[in-house]
């Protein structure tokens, strides 16, 4: 593997080039993960992709804005009916030892302009390791439960959740809300656990591989009587949206819950700094193995809810919260071959099939190997005695290699030069140094089946177009036959089977039939109309992911709009590139993949045939009411009211556009003590000026 670029190096072609890799690398497994339940990558690998990636960003700005690192969960599926969030159910950042814990302490000290010796509480209680769940509540009643989905959208799991015991029909107490949103996690026992997979056994049905995967495969049943002979509990820890507040701390919340009847995790602890959140960490991790159920990490999160609003979110997790992991757990086992898999956009992935292993309770036979970089660096061969590293539900990373264990004769495995699904030949794109990306891509482009077969799969994935009865088999099977292989083909799929000419009827084949033809048919039909951020998504373009393409969506409005400033971005210097690179948390990478793909001829004539099927319709504005929505803010000068990050975070979750540069298309300028050429600049432009008071007045936060 290419050796990680320093952090403090000058050198952005290196940090480019790995930035690159890792999106590439960390989207591909957002998809097996959350579209297909068929995760590629263990816990503790994925969190270093995550972790290095977000360093790169840092580091580099300029390359800021990849969607992979801030994914929310899944789509809900279309068996169930959706339930929209009234309040987003974001994910948690992660942090792994003590001194990324005082880092956070002192990230949230900075960003809230506080002393080191500031009075600063934390909560820190054991993270369950289930299914989060919203439970609604007006007038006390239980009117809905909902599955956290992708974060916006979840599955509607009432009925099921009204068979959980820990789950009150009724709450009771003083000071309930009218409307109460409790959210938390629902999970099962490890003695229930042992005894539902003896009953399956028994009954010839499939076993869970574990307490989590059981938990969500019972809450998600389409027949709520099989989920109330399950033995699933419930932990409240958290909230969506409240008509009033009962307390005024995350403490005195979780006290409130458990005064209305609902569950509440005992060992939530109070702390103050690093030091005691850190102690109270090595307490639970030392008890887990009594506790009865599964965690996998203790939650820290900032006590006071006044503090919380002050910090709010970054796009997939909120600033005032992290969760500390525990550490993975080892076996070891021996490779028996390496297998190359060929994803969407050419990338050949290593794979390592190992013989079974049980790691942390679970059989596990398969391994990523990320590139031949990698294998080289760890020299991995087939035959070898690996250790295998495995935390949470997923295949698990190969650490390193048992080389007194070594077959005599073994040798380097050798990368294959050819795609082997197309014979086309393999190359790794070369950056402008002349130094070789890490991935090796298959030349073939679409004339490879698996890359025309995957990038259909995208389209019709749960993030993207949703298409329900359109797996991953049915595509492979249309493709195979001829019938779908553009995105187009698709939406005239039945007019093709319905006209007298054709020889083959989609219901005479195996599997199908006329009712499953029929919902086929209308599943299509829902999606004639999608919203822009999906089809964008949908699309499948290097580097644009579900984040970046809302901020595309919203900032754009139509496709129509997004599609010419990607035509016109393609010189470097244009106002439309300029545009795209300003939009908050996009970039020049980005900006690039954008005005890159739309300048290629092929893809205007499949986006052509299909916008003669689809209509992508605007996104639900945010915060519509809000006197500064749609607006575009830039913030300049020495902010004494609160500090660049908090202002940026307020005027987003009021639904405007925080840009960081002035511009024709920029609203409104925030000029603090100090404003220098970008104030001069808007009023040049005759833009809008505001003080740090008149601003806070706008927003109706003055005093």
């Amino acid at each position: 593997m290419k050796a990680p670029v320093p952090i403090a190096s000058p050198t952005q072609l290196e940090a480019r080039a790995e930035h690159a890799r890792l999106v590439e690398e960390i989207a591909a497994h957002d998809v097996s993960y959350h579209q297909r339940d068929a995760p590629t990558v263990s816990d503790a690998d994925y969190d270093a992709l995550r972790r290095r990636l977000e360093k790169i960003e840092k580091a580099f700005p300029e390359l800021a804005g990849s969607a992979v690192s801030q994914q929310i969960g899944a789509a809900p599926s279309e068996k169930f009916a959706k339930v929209r969030h009234v309040v987003p159910m974001l994910s948690l950042g992660n942090v792994f030892d003590e001194a990324e814990v005082e880092e956070f302490v002192a990230r949230v000290r900075r960003f809230l302009g506080l002393g080191e010796t500031a009075p600063l509480a934390f909560t820190a209680e054991p993270k369950i390791d289930g299914l989060s769940c919203n439970i609604r509540y007006v007038d006390g009643a239980l009117t809905q439960a909902a599955t956290r989905g992708d974060g916006f959208e979840g599955e509607d799991v009432t009925a099921n959740a009204r068979t959980i015991t820990d789950v009150p029909h009724k709450l009771h107490g003083r000071g309930v809300p009218s409307i109460c949103e409790v959210r938390g996690e629902i999970y099962m026992r490890h003695v229930d656990f042992a005894a539902l997979n003896e009953r399956q056994a028994k009954d010839g049905e499939k076993t869970f591989a574990n307490p989590r995967n059981a938990a969500a495969g019972s809450l998600r049943q389409l027949d709520s009587t099989i989920t109330a002979q399950r033995p699933l509990h419930f932990f409240a820890y958290a909230w969506g949206e409240m008509s009033e507040m009962p307390a005024a701390s995350q403490r005195e919340m979780v006290k409130a819950f458990a005064g209305f009847g609902l569950a509440t995790n005992p060992r939530l602890a109070l702390c103050r700094g690093a030091g005691e959140l850190t102690a109270h960490f090595r307490a639970i991790e030392a008890e887990r193995s009594k506790l009865g159920y599964d965690i996998d990490g203790v939650v820290y999160k900032v006590d006071d809810l006044a503090l919380q609003a002050r910090l709010g979110f970054v796009s997939r997790s909120p600033r005032w919260a992290v969760a500390h992991k525990f550490p993975a757990e080892q076996a070891t086992t021996v490779l028996r071959k390496i297998d190359i898999q060929v994803g969407r956009t050419g990338a050949l992935t290593p794979v390592a099939r190992l013989e079974p292993v049980t790691v942390g309770g679970v059989v596990v036979t398969n391994a990523t190997l990320h590139n031949e970089d990698e294998i080289a660096r760890k020299d991995i061969r087939e035959g070898d005695t690996v250790v295998v590293q495995r935390a949470g539900d997923v295949i698990p990373q190969i650490v390193e290699v048992v080389a007194d264990k070594r077959p005599v004769g073994s040798k380097p495995y050798d990368f294959p030069k050819k795609c082997p699904v197309c014979d086309s030949a393999a190359v790794r794109e070369v950056d402008e140094k002349g130094e070789a990306d890490a991935v090796w891509r298959c030349s073939g482009g679409l004339v490879c089946p698996a890359q025309a077969v995957e990038r259909l799969k995208h389209f019709c994935s749960r993030l993207a177009m949703d298409i329900e009865g359109l797996g991953d088999k049915q595509i492979e099977f249309f493709f195979e036959k001829g019938l779908i292989t553009t995105p187009a083909d698709i939406f005239t799929l039945q007019r093709r089977d319905a006209d007298p000419a054709s020889l083959t009827k989609i219901r005479n084949f195996e599997g199908f039939g006329e009712t499953s033809t029929r919902n086929l048919f209308a599943s299509i039909e829902a999606r004639r109309s999608i919203g822009l951020n999906r089809f964008i998504y949908a699309l499948g373009m290097r580097r644009i992911g579900e984040t970046n393409a809302r901020r595309l969506a919203r900032h754009f409005g139509t496709f129509e709009a997004l599609r010419a400033a990607a035509r016109a971005a393609k010189e470097r210097g244009s106002e439309a590139r300029a545009e795209i690179n300003n939009i908050s948390g996009v970039g020049d990478v980005v900006a690039e993949a954008l005005a890159d793909f739309f300048a290629e001829a092929h893809n205007e004539e499949v986006l052509d045939a299909l916008l003669k099927e689809v209509a992508p319709e605007p996104m639900a504005a945010v915060k519509s009411d809000s006197p500064v929505a749609g607006k575009t803010v830039v913030f300049t000068g020495a902010l004494e009211k609160f500090t660049r990050d908090e202002a940026k975070a307020r005027a987003e979750r009021l639904g405007a556009k925080v840009a960081g540069s002035v511009s024709k298309k920029t609203d409104i300028l925030v000029a603090g003590p100090g404003a220098g050429s970008k104030l001069a600049k808007a009023r040049e432009l005759g833009i809008e000026t505001l003080t740090e008071d008149e601003w806070l007045a706008r927003i109706g936060e003055g005093t």
